[in-house]
C-alpha cells in the first residue's frame, strides 16, 4: 500500500523556530528612517543625505552615522539617534506586504516566530506593537555573523532576510539562509552570497513555508532549499 501523503497543518514532533530580520524584511522603515534622519541634521546642523542613506539599510546605525560625522562624535549621535526614533520613525513606518502573514504562518503550524535585527531592541518592539506583528521573541543589536548568536540560542533552523548580512548570519548559524531581494542586496547578490531559498517577497512566503515543512515531515525538506 502506498504511503499517505504527509499533511502540512500537522505539527511536527518538535517545534520549528524561524527567525526575521526586521528592516525591508518585515517592515519597510524607510520613511521613518528618513524623517528621524532629517530630524538629527536639523538638531546638529550637519549635513545627512536622508535620500541616500536609506537605501543602504541593514548595517548598524553607527556604520551609517560614521559618513556625516567625525568618530568622536558617532556615539553621542547614535545615542540621539535612537532618543528622537521613536517620535520620528514609527508612525510612517509600514508592514512589508506579506509580513503578517509569514509569522502568522510559522505561528498557526505551531512554530516559533522570532525577530533577530540589528536596530535598537526598544525601537524594534515599538515598530511591531504599532503594526500588530506578534513575534515569540526579539532580539536587538545583532548584525550579521552576530545574528547567530540569537538564532542558535532559540534553536532556529531558517533565518529570513534581505540582506547579505543576513544570509552570513543564517549561515554561521547552521540555519537555511530565506532571502528576499526587497532591500539593498538583489536576488542575484543574496544567491551569489549563499542563500538557499531567494523568495520575489515575503507574499510568496506561506506557500514555500508549507511545502518546507511536508518536506521534512517526509525527509526531503532539501527539495524546498
Amino acid at each position: 500500500m502506498a504511503p499517505m501523503p504527509a499533511d502540512p497543518n500537522a505539527p511536527l514532533a518538535a517545534p520549528l523556530t524561524v527567525g526575521f530580520d526586521l528592516d525591508m524584511t518585515l517592515i519597510d522603515s524607510r520613511p521613518g528612517i528618513h524623517a528621524a534622519y532629517r530630524a538629527l541634521s536639523a538638531e546638529t546642523g550637519v549635513w545627512i543625505d536622508a535620500d541616500l542613506a536609506v537605501t543602504r539599510l541593514g548595517p548598524p546605525l553607527e556604520l551609517e552615522l560614521a559618513h556625516w560625522f567625525p568618530a568622536d562624535r558617532v556615539q553621542e549621535m547614535a545615542d540621539r539617534y535612537r532618543a528622537l526614533y521613536p517620535a520620528y520613525a514609527i508612525e510612517p513606518t509600514l508592514a512589508m506586504p506579506g509580513a503578517r502573514d509569514a509569522i502568522q504562518a510559522v505561528r498557526a503550524a505551531g512554530g516559533r516566530a522570532i525577530v533577530v535585527t540589528a536596530k535598537h531592541q526598544p525601537n524594534a518592539e515599538l515598530h511591531l506593537t504599532h503594526l500588530g506583528i506578534e513575534a515569540d521573541a526579539v532580539i536587538g543589536w545583532l548584525w550579521a555573523e552576530a545574528k547567530a548568536e540569537a538564532l542558535r540560542e532559540h534553536g532556529a533552523s531558517v533565518y529570513v532576510g534581505d540582506h547579505t548580512g543576513d544570509v552570513r548570519g543564517a549561515r554561521t548559524a547552521g540555519a537555511l539562509a530565506v532571502s528576499v531581494p526587497t532591500g539593498p542586496c538583489g536576488a542575484e547578490e543574496l544567491r551569489a552570497a549563499g542563500a538557499d531559498v531567494v523568495l520575489d517577497d515575503l507574499t510568496a512566503f506561506p506557500a514555500w513555508w508549507e511545502a518546507y515543512r511536508a518536506g521534512l515531515a517526509v525527509g526531503s525538506a532539501a527539495d524546498f532549499a
